[in-house]
């Protein structure tokens, strides 16, 4: 017999309370489908005294015929992986979102097909022993690692309703993979920022001991260690600004800048700024970006726009070639890169290998220790860089060959004029 209307109408009344009343109490996604499911268990049991029985054993498919209408369209929609796991250890149902998260779950198979992992095996038939729910975690390894957070919740005989007669296991799985991975590099982070500040630090403390000690009457070595104290003390001020404005950038990660402004004429600006370091570093600034001709507006922070330009050219006069030159020019059009424009600063330097290229932009990854190390560089440089584009919808293009320099380029989406549409640009780039 089906779900009786007053019945469905209460289902749908209280599923829509749960999740209301779930945001405020915290129950998380989870809590709130646990919850829900319990009420949908609860209406297929009042309508299930007349159905016609079950077979005992169903032909493998990827959901048995359940309730129409509401119930049935929650479990199938259901963004949460959900299996259900009967009393014979055969899986009784397995919705779409579990069959693409386990391709191995099919209906009518032993359950232990879905995966091997122990944590899973050891779960289900703890529940199935002693009909006490838990929670659990498990790891299987795909194409990478992944860490999953379940719930397994037991049904006990005749209210499994369209699931059979017996007693069943039903499972929710969350994706925990992302999690994991913040949490840590969240750990990284601060490992590694602890060892990057422990070293000048360090370094600051051994020759504080040893003015104070056998060197306290030698001007000439108060006058060389002092010189270097101050370079690392610099370093350590350079880190922690470094620091600060990536946590700031991460704050407003979300918030995507409304400002029009002249891409061109701003990094110019920016870029003026470098000419004395240029010029101590020999090398040779060249601003190519033919501001005469006309600009290009993009909606953007100018202040982090500017930082961006800083960044790259600084990067590009410390790890260029002394002799050599720094070009700054629009970037070309780049199908790859549609609806934006673009500017490239370019080096003569020695160019950075195939396999370091995808890691440059992560936090404290260095092609060369010892270069930065003389530099000063704290490897955060990048890091800061690809944030502030992926706030603007943008993005940072690397291209570089060893012996044969490196080209930047900020690809930044082009405002609109108003009344356009999505695609039309005021100007070319």
């Amino acid at each position: 017999m089906p779900v009786r209307s007053g019945t469905l109408a209460w289902l749908a009344f209280a599923c829509v309370a749960i999740v209301l009343v779930g945001g405020t109490l915290g129950l998380g996604p989870l809590g709130e489908t646990i919850a829900i499911l319990g009420v949908f268990g609860l209406a297929v049991a009042l309508g299930a005294s007349g159905r016609a029985p079950v077979p005992d054993q169903a032909p493998a498919r990827d959901a048995p015929p359940l309730p129409g209408g509401f119930g049935q369209a929650l479990l199938q929609r259901l963004p949460a992986p959900l299996i259900v796991v009967g009393q014979d250890r055969r899986l009784t149902y397995v919705n779409p979102a579990a069959h693409g998260m386990l391709p191995q779950a099919r209906v009518g198979a032993h359950y232990s097909n879905a995966t091997r992992a122990p944590g899973f095996i050891e779960a289900v038939e703890s529940v199935l022993r002693d009909g006490r729910d838990r929670s659990f975690t498990f790891t299987q390894l795909q194409d990478q690692e992944r860490h999953y957070e379940a719930r397994a919740s037991y049904l006990p005989e005749g209210a499994g309703g369209a699931f059979g007669d017996g007693a069943q296991v039903l499972v929710l799985i969350e994706d925990r993979t992302r999690d994991k991975a913040m949490l840590q590099t969240r750990s990284d982070f601060v490992a590694n920022a602890s060892h990057e500040l422990r070293t000048p630090l360090a370094s600051i403390l051994g020759y504080i001991e040893t003015l104070q000690g056998h060197a306290r009457d030698d001007p000439e070595a108060r006058e060389l260690f002092l010189g270097i104290m101050l370079q690392q003390a610099s370093r350590m001020q350079r880190l922690v600004d470094d620091l600060m404005s990536l946590n700031r950038i991460e704050l407003n990660a979300h918030q995507r800048p409304e400002a029009r402004i002249p891409l061109r004429r701003t990094v110019a600006e920016a870029a003026e700024a470098l000419f004395p370091l240029a010029s101590r570093s020999d090398v040779l600034l060249m601003l190519d970006l033919d501001l005469d001709q006309g600009d290009v507006e993009v909606l953007a922070d100018r202040d982090q726009i500017s930082q961006v330009t800083v960044n790259l050219i600084d990067n590009a006069i410390k790890y260029g070639r002394s002799g050599g030159r720094v070009r700054v020019v629009p970037a070309e059009k780049d199908p790859r890169f549609p609806g934006m424009t673009g500017v490239s600063v370019i080096d003569e330097g020695p160019g950075i290998a195939r396999e370091h290229i995808p890691r440059i932009t992560e936090r404290f990854y260095r092609v060369s220790n010892k270069k930065s190390a003389e530099v000063g560089g704290t490897g955060l440089g990048l890091a800061i860089i690809k944030h502030i584009m992926t706030r603007h919808g943008g993005t940072l293009d690397i291209q570089s060959k060893p012996g044969e320099g490196s080209r930047f380029t900020i690809w930044l989406p082009l405002a609109l004029e108003s009344g356009d549409s999505v695609g039309a640009s005021r100007n070319d780039a």
